[in-house]
């Protein structure tokens, strides 16, 4: 199946997604500073820039797209029609790549915390989800026995 855009408006639709200050994680950040957490956003020193880290709980804190990040199970993690093999490429060294960050941030003691696009969603939509997400956040985060969360 042909693409409806041409190639000229495709790549300007996709160099307009921003990697920083997304609306997902000002909403998210938002509610941890609401809760009195204190944090850096996308701290250079730290593997993988994460969009939120916070330097007294070490934990990094990845919102994650689930398109670009293949949300597995998610309808918004689906496969272009066209180009298939550029994107299975592109999406496969997204995975390999946050996993060995991931893995290198357990090395260094660091807890990783991801928030999918779609929880953030409902969240927005659902004041109860938000409230139970918020809190299996704060836990995750106060807590010293798990190592790698996702929401």
């Amino acid at each position: 199946m042909a693409d409806i855009l041409t190639p000229d408006k495709r790549s300007q639709n996709m160099s307009a997604i921003k990697s920083r200050d997304t609306k997902p994680e000002i909403y998210f950040r938002k509610l941890l500073f609401a809760e009195g957490l204190r944090y850096r956003k996308n701290s250079p020193s730290i593997i993988g820039h994460p969009d939120i880290y916070l330097a007294k709980y070490h934990t990094a804190i990845f919102v994650n797209g689930c398109f670009w990040h293949r949300h597995a199970g998610c309808k918004y993690a689906y496969t272009p029609k066209s180009r298939v093999d550029f994107w299975q490429k592109k999406f496969e060294q997204n995975i390999q790549r946050d996993a060995a960050v991931r893995e290198s941030l357990a090395t260094q003691g660091i807890k990783c915390l991801t928030i999918w696009e779609c929880t953030i969603k409902r969240m927005k939509h659902d004041p109860d989800f938000e409230t139970l997400i918020l809190h299996r956040a704060i836990d995750f985060i106060l807590s010293d026995s798990i190592l790698f969360l996702e929401l």
